[in-house]
C-alpha cells in the first residue's frame, strides 16, 4: 500500500514554525495548507486524548501497549491514530524491538501554542 498524498515527514519541518500568531497577521494560503493537516489531526477526540496521554506519560513517551486500556478501541485502531499524529508532526516515534514508542514533539506543541496565542 502506498503512502497517502498528505503524508508529511515530521523530520522535514515543524508544521507551525512558519507562522505568527493568528491574531497578529493574516495567514497566507501556503501557511494554511501547511498547518491544516496538523489541526485536522487534533480535531479527532481520540487523537487529542492520545496526544495528551503520550505527553503526560512517565518519561514523556508511551507505546501502544501503554495506551490501549484507556480506550474501548482495538490496538490496530489506536496504532492508526498514533500514525496520523506522527505524520502530522505532533509525535515522534522510535522502534525498540517489536514495540514503537511515541513521544510528543515539544517544539511542535510549543509552536502550536504560539500560533493560537494572541502574540501579546
Amino acid at each position: 500500500m502506498s503512502k497517502s498524498a498528505s503524508f508529511v515527514d515530521p523530520t522535514d519541518l515543524d508544521p507551525t514554525a512558519c507562522c505568527q500568531p493568528l491574531a497578529r497577521k493574516p495567514m497566507s494560503r501556503a501557511q494554511a495548507d501547511q498547518i491544516a493537516p496538523l489541526l485536522k489531526a487534533l480535531a479527532d477526540p481520540v487523537r487529542l486524548r492520545l496526544l495528551s496521554l503520550v505527553a503526560s506519560h512517565a518519561d514523556g513517551e508511551a507505546c501502544v501497549c501503554d495506551l490501549t486500556d484507556a480506550f474501548d478501541l482495538s490496538q490496530p485502531t489506536i496504532s492508526h491514530h498514533l500514525k496520523v499524529l506522527h505524520e502530522s508532526g505532533l509525535l515522534g516515534r522510535e522502534k525498540r524491538g517489536v514495540w514503537v514508542y511515541y513521544r510528543a514533539r515539544a517544539e511542535a506543541l510549543s509552536s502550536l501554542g504560539a500560533l493560537i496565542g494572541t502574540g501579546a
